[in-house]
């Protein structure tokens, strides 16, 4: 795998997994009874970012190794795949 590719699948799958992993264990200042005058009652009180951070690039980490494996050593080739196009007769 070329290496500006594989820098951009992680970057593509880092933040997916960032957008999956940002809810998680989030409660709101309405949730808590924790509300600050002037600010959204449904502002997280303690979003944790850092540990969400270090969680999405662990498993970004892991689901690029998956990927990187499927690309190299093709366990599952385009071919298989019932409904991609027949590329093979090009102009």
């Amino acid at each position: 795998m070329d290496p500006i590719a594989g820098i951009a699948i992680y970057f593509v799958l880092w933040w997916v997994v960032l957008f999956a992993v940002l809810p998680w264990g989030i409660r709101s200042q309405h949730e808590t009874g924790e509300a600050v005058p002037g600010s959204e009652a449904g502002a997280p009180v303690r979003p944790a970012l850092w540990k969400k951070a270090l969680a999405t690039t662990l498993i970004a980490g892991v689901a690029w190794v998956f990927v990187a494996w499927i690309y190299v050593y093709q366990p599952i080739s385009f071919d298989d795949v019932p409904f991609m196009p027949d590329l093979s007769n090009e102009y």
